[in-house]
Order: C-alpha cells, then structure tokens, then sequence
C-alpha cells in the first residue's frame, strides 16, 4: 500500500507534516475546462513545435519522471500527488478542432503527449486522447506519440489510417527487459513484454514505431541494452533511440528513494556509475551525452546493435519536406459543391 508522500512544493508557503503514519495515497481525478488544447515548444532539444497534453499528472508512477515538478506549479506534490491526483482537460478535443479552424493554422505536427502519458489508465474511460487523434484524422494532421501504455493499441484503426493519409510515428518507451524489474521502478506502467508486442501490433499495422530506451540508467539497466534493441527489432521497430537518466532536484529525491528500496545492493553501484562519468553523485541530473568512458561504451554498443539488427535512428519531427497534408474537411466538400 502506497502512503501520500510528496517533497516539498517551493511554490507554497506552507507544508504539511503528518502526525503519525501518512494515509494511503488514492486516486483522485480533477476535471478541467483548459483554455488550449497545443502547447507551443520553444527548446531546440525537442523535434515538435506543438504538444498535446489531455492529462496532468501520471497514474503510471515512474521515479524518475521528469514531468513530476510541473505538479506543483498545481499547488500538488511532486511525490504521490503526481501519481494520484490528475487533472482531466475534458474539453481538448473541441478545443484542438478549434485550433484546427485557425487560418493560423498550417497543419503543423502535433505530439501527443510532451508531458505526460496519454494512455494512461484514465484514457479508458474519459477516451479523450482518442477523441483528438479522431480529429487528427479528420483534418489528415500529422501527428507523433510517445507511451508506455497499451491502451494505444485501441486506436490503432486511427493510426494507421493517419500513417496512410497524413504522417503519423509512434515511440514506445522501453527502460528494462524484465518485466519484474521495470515493476519496481514504473509501478503502474504496462510491462516491457506487453510493450514489444504493441509495437509488434503497430508495425503489423503499418504504423512506423520506433523503441525509446530510457531512460538508461548506468549501474542499473545499461546492461539491457542490447536485448531491449533485440526483443524491440523482432517486434518489427522500425527503428530506436536512445535517451539517458537526466534528474532535476526535486525528482532526484523521489528517484533515490525508490532505488534504494527496490535495489539497495544497486544504489551504490548506480551513484558510483554516475560518480564515475563525472555527474553529480547525489543526484545524476546533469545530461550525460557525450560524458564519461561508461556512457561512450553504452552509446557504442546502442549504435552497433542498431546497425547489425537494421534499426535506424528517428528523424527529428519537425516540418516535413513533402507538401502539407492538412485538409480542412469543409474546403473538401466545397471543391464539390
């Protein structure tokens, strides 16, 4: 049983302390009137313009989150609260055909979800994330995805007849090759094998699907590696990529917390792993590109597994080179009226 657990939040003045055991963290949903349904991406780092997010919050409960701070900003914790206390934008949808009726409006990518999952439990009822990639579909907007969910696997129908009539690209994200381990660490994620077949039911599809290993964490799961790309190209990925542990402050505590009690004999070997490639050994939340001779084994052994089993890298999903394919549905009708 999960207890209500959250650091502090620096943007309340206040916090509470509980007299005596804390209670058991439940699921609390918060409905939500947003006021835009894209959000606008300025960092170079990220290959999209626009984002889509229909939840706040991640009932999936990964340590190493790096969407927990954007909780508090909520007034909520970055601990449990992020994990039990989502808030649902119940009108996205009308909102992005809105955006979608914007002369502005050129048919630009739109990724689901920049923040966090979009097929996380709550999708199943709400079925918002469906209800946007339904008018995606619609008016043949490109879009791209990123989850650990197998809910995705119900929207497959829309996605393959984006890919066919727009662009469409899924990455499924893969940390670990067993199931029991990932558990440990993505609690309430669906496991790696239920995930290397939702790729395989994608491909099936023709939907092009890339496996996203991270985040690699060194000491911990770098060793997987091989058998992640291995178990990932079977399934038929198209192609994968590779992302390391990146840990702000406030996550560094929740993520520390977690390995030291799923893996104490671990923990020590993870901090000197990171002690080694020169990031900070408390927390290991600098980028470890290019740092470290640990980290260039791993890059080396992730690019020459990629070339032996034919897996190449993503392109970046910015602005494609072939003419839009961005459709209003009325302007269709009226070439015919």
């Amino acid at each position: 049983m999960r207890r209500i657990e959250n650091p502090p939040n620096p943007f309340e003045r206040a916090h509470l302390e509980w007299d005596g055991p804390p209670p058991p963290a439940q699921l609390e949903v918060f409905e939500q009137q947003a006021k835009t349904a894209l959000s606008r991406n300025e960092s170079p780092d990220l290959g999209f313009s626009y984002s889509l997010n229909p939840y706040r919050g991640c009932f999936h409960a990964c340590a190493y989150c790096y969407a927990r701070p954007s909780h508090e900003y909520l007034g909520f914790g970055a601990g449990t609260d992020f994990d039990r206390r989502v808030v649902v934008k119940t009108n996205i949808a009308e909102l992005l055909r809105a955006s979608f009726e914007k002369k502005s409006w050129r048919g630009e990518l739109v990724a689901f979800s920049g923040n966090t999952d979009c097929y996380q439990p709550l999708e199943a009822s709400y079925e918002l994330t469906r209800a946007c990639l339904t008018i995606c579909a619609e008016y043949r907007n490109p879009v791209a995805m990123i989850t650990k969910g197998t809910l995705i696997r119900r929207d497959i129908d829309l996605l393959a007849r984006l890919a066919r009539q727009a662009r469409a690209s899924v990455g499924i994200s893969v940390a670990f090759v067993d199931d029991s381990m990932a558990r440990a660490i993505e609690p309430f994620a669906s496991s790696p094998s239920k995930r290397f077949e939702t790729i395989r039911q994608l491909t099936e599809a023709g939907v092009p699907t890339n496996a996203i290993l991270g985040p690699v964490i060194l000491g911990l799961n770098d060793d997987q590696v091989p058998e992640i790309l291995q178990r990932a190209a079977a399934a038929g990925a198209d192609g994968a990529s590779l992302l390391p542990l990146r840990l702000s402050p406030v996550v560094r505590g929740i993520f520390e917390a977690r390995l030291a009690e799923a893996f104490p004999l671990r923990a020590k070997k993870v901090a000197n792993a990171y002690a080694e490639a020169g990031a900070d050994p408390r927390g290991f939340h600098q980028r470890m590109h290019g740092r470290g001779a640990r980290w260039a084994v791993v890059e080396q052994l992730f690019e020459r597994s990629c070339a032996r089993l034919g897996l190449t890298r993503p392109t970046p999903e910015g602005e494609p080179d072939e003419p839009s394919t961005f459709r209003r549905p009325r302007a269709q009708l009226e070439l015919f009226g």
